[in-house]
């Protein structure tokens, strides 16, 4: 049970994340999907902030999603409430076969929604992780493109996106698509 499917309390959060973008100023654009098998990207990831709005906004759109985040934000006392969060922790200093654990998932549940920030850091980064596109390649299903802009003070989700296994052809073709979007902390884009 995620905080997208907590009984009673899920509609009254959904209510006050209405109110408080509205009261922000922020904007949440998309509209509640028919397909719950995907994999989402959120970018550009430049800030703290970026997690509550995409809160905000996946509660609006009646989304039930899981996030993927470094281990240490999943330490006592806070573990309990992230992953009631929807959060998977990540240990990013080692390798070990992410994709395919996340592939099987995939596999094994008829409805999966990941987020997954593709630069892996709020920081600035030459080039983006490509975890996210090869598990949505590998478990066949598409790339939904998540962002922010705080250029328009909007967040949301655009359009899909299905890999075609030639990552070389695809990521630039992904990354296109946020050339115009403004984070939060735009020094770090």
């Amino acid at each position: 049970m995620t905080i997208f499917s907590t009984p009673l309390l899920t509609p009254l959060l959904r209510l006050l994340a209405i109110a408080l973008l509205k009261i922000s100023g922020w904007r949440g654009v998309g509209r509640p999907l028919e397909n719950n098998r995907f994999v989402l990207i959120g970018a550009p990831h430049t800030s703290n902030w970026d997690f509550v709005l995409m809160l905000l906004v996946v509660l609006q759109l009646k989304m039930k999603i899981y996030w993927m985040g470094k281990n240490t934000l999943f330490k006592f006392p806070f573990g309990g409430l992230m992953k009631w969060l929807g959060g998977i922790p990540v240990d990013r200093s080692r390798h070990h076969n992410l994709v395919d654990q996340m592939v099987t998932q995939y596999q094994l549940n008829p409805q999966l929604v990941v987020l997954v920030p593709p630069e892996g850091t709020r920081s600035r980064v030459q080039e983006w992780k490509t975890g996210f596109y090869h598990i949505a390649h590998n478990a066949g299903v598409p790339i939904l493109m998540g962002y922010i802009d705080a250029s328009r003070r909007e967040a949301g989700l655009a359009d899909f996106f299905h890999p075609t296994g030639n990552i070389e052809a695809d990521m630039p073709a992904i990354r296109a698509f946020y050339a115009d979007k403004v984070g939060i902390n735009p020094e770090n884009a």
